[in-house]
Parts: structure tokens; C-alpha cells; sequence
């Protein structure tokens, strides 16, 4: 069975920055697929300004870009025009509301930091910067950790017997290896 320790990081990352956005994008009164349409059109060229590339772009059916897309148009943050060459091909714009939202949503605050901090060090794998990048981002976010067991602060052996020092319970190997709510980053040692 492969490893699955880099793919369980990048996705615990993905899902910590994905809060993170849902709550932010909240706050403007959008759903996450609003943001990343915004997003975007204010990066693509005037070839991938469709709804085609949008739902190319974004992995998603045309249909439910189609819906984001009449969406964002009613509430004046795009404008789409028939292109003057082929009349079949539609072009999405920024409208100036648009561009303002644009600003807005850039890269959270957290991963900034994080990515800062990240920078600074050397790292010997690509688990241990994502590990690092992680607790990064979750230390910036005051977020849970929820990581493995035997990596928890509370987590004890004793006489080859692991237990938890949170709950005073006896711990198998099995749990050892498995996510905790509870879980405590180890201090660096």
C-alpha cells in the first residue's frame, strides 16, 4: 500500500484553506464558485475569458457555471458580450464592482503569514514542508490540528503501552495511527 502522507497534508491543507475562504467569501455574500469565477477572470487572457474555459478552469459542468455566471451577472460584477468575430463565442468580463471583489479576495491573510514563514526554512522532504506548511497555516488560523495520535503532545509509552495523558485511556497501535479532535503539536524538539 503507498504511503499516503503527502496526499493526506496536501488535503489537509486544501480543506483548512477552503474554511477559511467559505467564511471570508461568506462575508461578501458569495458561495465559494462565485469567488473562484471572480478570481479567475481577473487572471485570464482574452482567449480563456469563456464560460467554456471557466468550467474547463474550475473542473465543473457547464451547467453549474452557467448558473454562477447569471448569478454574478445580476449582482453586477461581470458582463458578458458576444464576440464580434464569432457570434456563437460569449466573452466574460470584470465590471467594476467585479474588479473591487477582485481586490477583496486575494490570498487569505493566513496563508500569507504562512507562506512567509515557510519560506525561511530548509526542508529535506516534501512531507516536512507540508507538514511545516500546514502547522503553519494552522497556528495563523488558531485552528485544531486534528493530526495522528502518536504525534499529539498527550500522547505517552510507557513499558511499551501507549495511553492518552488527555483522557487517561489506554491507546492500540491502531489508535496511534488514526486523526484526533484533540490532538496537540508536539514542541519542537
Amino acid at each position: 500500500m503507498p504511503d499516503l502522507t503527502t496526499f493526506r497534508l496536501i488535503e489537509r491543507i486544501s480543506t483548512l484553506l477552503r474554511s477559511e475562504q467559505r467564511k471570508s467569501y461568506a462575508a461578501l455574500g458569495l458561495q465559494p464558485i462565485h469567488a473562484q469565477v471572480i478570481e479567475f477572470l481577473a487572471h485570464c487572457n482574452r482567449h480563456s475569458d469563456t464560460p467554456a474555459a471557466v468550467a474547463d478552469y474550475l473542473g465543473l459542468t457547464k451547467g453549474t457555471v452557467s448558473q454562477s455566471l447569471q448569478v454574478l451577472e445580476r449582482k453586477g460584477y461581470i458582463a458578458k458580450t458576444t464576440d464580434t468575430e464569432d457570434g456563437r463565442v460569449v466573452h466574460l468580463s470584470l465590471l467594476a464592482a467585479g474588479i473591487e471583489l477582485a481586490e477583496k479576495i486575494r490570498p487569505l491573510d493566513v496563508f500569507s503569514q504562512a507562506q512567509q514563514w515557510v519560506a525561511q526554512q530548509k526542508f529535506t522532504s516534501l512531507d516536512v514542508a507540508l507538514q511545516a506548511t500546514l502547522i503553519a497555516l494552522q497556528t495563523a488560523n488558531q485552528s485544531r490540528s486534528f493530526g495522528l495520535c502518536h504525534t499529539c503532545t498527550h500522547f505517552s509509552e510507557v513499558q511499551n503501552h501507549y495511553h492518552c495523558q488527555l483522557t487517561n485511556l489506554p491507546l492500540t497501535q491502531a489508535d496511534a495511527d488514526k486523526i484526533c479532535r484533540e490532538h496537540r503539536l508536539k514542541p519542537e524538539s
